[in-house]
C-alpha cells in the first residue's frame, strides 16, 4: 500500500526490520504535533543503531512563549526488536491508521533556545524537570515512500540510499498531552507528520536539503523537500494535500529569509503539482531551535552537519497552518554549504 509508483510499502514495514551486517544501520521512527489553538508544538525521534549499541533520542518542545524544552541521549539497546528506549515508547494499533508514541522523563527547560549551539554547557546549567508527551496519532493522509525493489528506482528514495533504504511518511492528526514541569498542554485540535525509516545513516550523508511539513486541517497539508547534492543538482520532491488526497510536487523553487546567523527566519515556496496546480506557500519562524550532528570517521575527522528545526507558521491561500521547517547541510571550514540557497 503506497501512493508511491515504483516503491513497496507493505503492513509488515510498521514494525521493525532486520538489520543487516552495517555498522550504521539505524530504523527511526519520528512522531510530530502542532496544535492550532494553543499554538505548542512537539516532536520526537528515537533511531536504533542496534550494531553499534544504542539508540539515538531526541525530544524537542516548543512553548507557546518562544522557551524550548528538550532533551537529547544515547539510550542502551541490544536488539531490534521495538522502538523503546531511554523513556520513549512507539507502538502500532493498526498500521498505517492509528499508532502511540510517548515520552516520559526528564527535560531541559531553555528560557532562550540558543542555548542550545553549545550542548556542553546547556547540559550543565539548564534548569531540569520532568515531562511527558503523550501522542494518540490518527493517519488522516494516503501512506507516501516505500522501499525501492530494483536498483533503477532508487531515485524515488526521497534521501537516497545512502541515508535510508525504505521510507515512508503521513500527515496526522494528533490527540494528547504535553507537560512541561507543573505546565500541561492539552492536544485538542493538533496536527502533524510522522515517519518511519531504515537502512544505513550518517547524518553527514546529506550535503544540503530544505524540508517543509505542515497541516492545516483534516483536509489541507504539505510535504515539500528540496535535497541538493554534492555537485550541485537538486532534487525538488514532496506533495501538497488537497481534499485529503496527495498530488504530487514536479517543481519547487525556494528562497530563504536567513538572519544574520544564517539561521531560516522564513521561506516562500513556489509549488507546481503534476496535475498543473501552481501555488505560493510563505513560511515563518515562531522559534527555531538550533541542533548539530557531529561524526567522527575512521581516519580521525570529524564531519559537523547543522541541522535547524524551526516551528514555524504558514499560509497558503489564505489558510494558516503549522508545522516545521528542517534545514540540514554540512559545515565546512564554519560555513554552512547550502547557504545562502
Amino acid at each position: 500500500m503506497t501512493t508511491t509508483t515504483g516503491l513497496r510499502l507493505e503492513a509488515k514495514d510498521e514494525y521493525t526490520h532486520e538489520p543487516d551486517a552495517l555498522v550504521n544501520f539505524n530504523e527511526s521512527v519520528y512522531a510530530s504535533a502542532f496544535d492550532m489553538t494553543s499554538r505548542v508544538g512537539a516532536w520526537m525521534r528515537l533511531g536504533n543503531r542496534v550494531n553499534e549499541g544504542y539508540a539515538e533520542l531526541s525530544v524537542v518542545v516548543y512553548l507557546p512563549d518562544g522557551r524550548v524544552a528538550c532533551q537529547f541521549g544515547r539510550p542502551p539497546i541490544a536488539a531490534n526488536d521495538r522502538h523503546e528506549a531511554g523513556g520513549i515508547r512507539y507502538s502500532v494499533s493498526e498500521p498505517f491508521r492509528a499508532l502511540e508514541m510517548h515520552y516520559d522523563g526528564e527535560l531541559l527547560l531553555l528560557d532562550d533556545p540558543e542555548l542550545l549551539r553549545d550542548p556542553k554547557r546547556m547540559f550543565e546549567i539548564a534548569p531540569r524537570v520532568e515531562g511527558s508527551l503523550q501522542f494518540h496519532i490518527r493517519g488522516i493522509s494516503p501512506m507516501h515512500g516505500g522501499e525501492a525493489m530494483r536498483p533503477e528506482d532508487e531515485h524515488l528514495m526521497y534521501y537516497g540510499p545512502e541515508f535510508s533504504r525504505g521510507h515512508f511518511n503521513q500527515h496526522t492528526a494528533v490527540t494528547g498531552l504535553v507537560r512541561v514541569g507543573e505546565e500541561e498542554f492539552p492536544l485538542v485540535d493538533a496536527f502533524g507528520w510522522r515517519d518511519h525509516s531504515w537502512g544505513p545513516r550518517y547524518w553527514q550523508a546529506i550535503w544540503a536539503y530544505r524540508l517543509y511539513l505542515a497541516n492545516f486541517g483534516e483536509d489541507r497539508a504539505l510535504m515539500l523537500l528540496k535535497n541538493t547534492l554534492e555537485d550541485g543538482t537538486s532534487r525538488r520532491l514532496g506533495v501538497l494535500m488537497v481534499d485529503g488526497e496527495y498530488h504530487e510536487v514536479t517543481d519547487l523553487d525556494v528562497q530563504t529569509d536567513w538572519s544574520d546567523t544564517q539561521d531560516p527566519l522564513g521561506a516562500t515556496l513556489g509549488v507546481r503539482t503534476a496535475d498543473g496546480t501552481a501555488v505560493i506557500i510563505e513560511a515563518r519562524t515562531l522559534t527555531l531551535a538550533p541542533l548539530r550532528n557531529r561524526r567522527r570517521t575512521e581516519t580521525g575527522e570529524v564531519l559537523v552537519s547543522r541541522v535547524a528545526e524551526a516551528f514555524s507558521e504558514f499560509t497558503w491561500d489564505g489558510r494558516t497552518g503549522y508545522g516545521m521547517m528542517e534545514y540540514i547541510e554540512r559545515v565546512e571550514d564554519g560555513v554552512s554549504v547550502g547557504y545562502p540557497l
